[in-house]
């Protein structure tokens, strides 16, 4: 099993799938670092050879910013937009959609589960 910033990658995927493993790399930039070192997209991670490992390592400290850096950085921004009293930070900080959406309806996965309200009935129809 590669280990690449601090993240297990899986052994039998494809490097360009493997590599969206971990935190800020997706498909795009995931292709992009294959074609840089000069891996074929089709290889398996358990193919790969030390010195493409070392290459793909080598690519991913010195150009991108991922896992615990770019975790960092996202709180603190969503940090910065509460403490400056945004609409945007008030958002975040009730559990809110944060883009426009609606939430008359929808809206679950930020709001969380449903809480029935006492005394409500429904309506018969």
């Amino acid at each position: 099993m590669a280990r690449i910033a601090g993240v297990n990658i899986p052994t039998g995927k494809r490097v360009e799938i493997a590599l969206t493993y971990i935190f800020g790399i997706g498909r795009t930039k995931a292709s992009q670092i294959c074609e840089v070192v000069g891996v074929p997209r089709e290889r398996r991670v358990n193919q790969l050879t030390e010195d493409e490992v070392k290459r793909i390592r080598d690519i991913i400290d010195s150009e991108h910013q991922v896992e615990g850096d770019l975790r960092r950085e996202v709180a603190m921004n969503v940090k910065r937009l509460m403490d400056l009293g945004s609409y945007r930070g008030l958002r975040h900080r009730r559990g809110l959609p944060v883009r426009g959406q609606r939430t008359h309806t929808n809206a679950r996965t930020r709001k969380g589960p449903a809480r029935a309200i006492a005394g409500k009935k429904k309506v018969a129809r």
